[in-house]
């Protein structure tokens, strides 16, 4: 790896301390020409000598979102500035969704593991979304939990026969919409009975021991028998277009 400049922003003297330790120890291609612990501070080293790379802590001063737009403002006016997030902020999933959205190269939470020389490599190479395993850990469990709730949705509709226009049907009455409202919708050719005929069947599919065609099951419990069983998503009711 070719010689690079850094600027370390991080606002706790003892961690800031390490990471120079970890700078000056394990990657010695890297010359940090200054540190900042505020936006401010920040600026002003800006003003004097561009880096190749800012090491960017997210909770300057008790705030978490001046890392995320001193991320935002330099990407803007310095593309080609690498920036690596390495943030004791790991609990605040939005926090870190928002400094993706801002531009940043990666994101290493302080995690029980240091920054590595890794890291930065990658970064410093021009890898794109380079975590740690901490944040790997998270995004990863994520993943699975995402895949095993659209194979569950999956099953649902083929083990319960449910069609599009059931789906469409159940999802518009999670949004609140009525039967008439229902049918105002393009591309849903039914009358009002012919809904509450097919109300009485989904109830039939999805209480098969205690329907009783219908009695005692309304239009919300059928809603939440369905968000049960994955066949409507609750992360993604979203109405047709009318």
């Amino acid at each position: 790896m070719e010689n690079f400049k850094v600027i370390i922003v991080e606002d706790v003297p003892l961690e800031l301390k390490g990471t120079e330790g970890i700078f000056r120890n394990d990657i010695p291609e890297a010359e940090i020409i200054g540190t900042a612990e505020s936006e401010v501070s920040y600026w002003r080293l800006m003003k004097q000598q561009k880096p190749d790379m800012v090491l960017l802590d997210l909770g300057l001063g008790g705030s978490t979102t001046v890392g995320v737009e001193i991320c935002r403002q330099t990407k803007e006016m310095y593309p080609a500035i690498k920036i690596l997030i390495f943030t004791g902020e790991i609990l605040n999933e939005k926090l870190w969704v928002d400094v993706l959205d801002a531009g940043c190269d990666g994101i290493c939470l302080k995690s029980g593991e240091l920054l590595t020389r890794d890291d930065v490599v990658s970064v410093m190479t021009g890898k794109k979304m380079v975590f740690n395993q901490p944040i790997l850990e998270k995004i990863l469990e994520r993943f699975k939990h995402s895949v095993s709730t659209q194979l569950m949705r999956q099953e649902a509709l083929v083990d319960y026969e449910i069609d599009e226009y059931d789906e469409r049907f159940l999802r518009h009455l999670a949004l609140g919409y009525t039967k008439e409202q229902i049918t105002n919708l393009r591309g849903m050719p039914f009358g009002v009975k012919s809904l509450e005929k097919r109300q009485n069947e989904l109830v039939q599919k999805l209480f098969p021991n205690g329907g009783r065609g219908g009695a005692g099951v309304n239009a919300t419990r059928l809603v939440v028998r369905a968000l049960e069983l994955r066949i409507i998503d609750l992360d993604n009711l979203l109405p047709d277009d009318e």
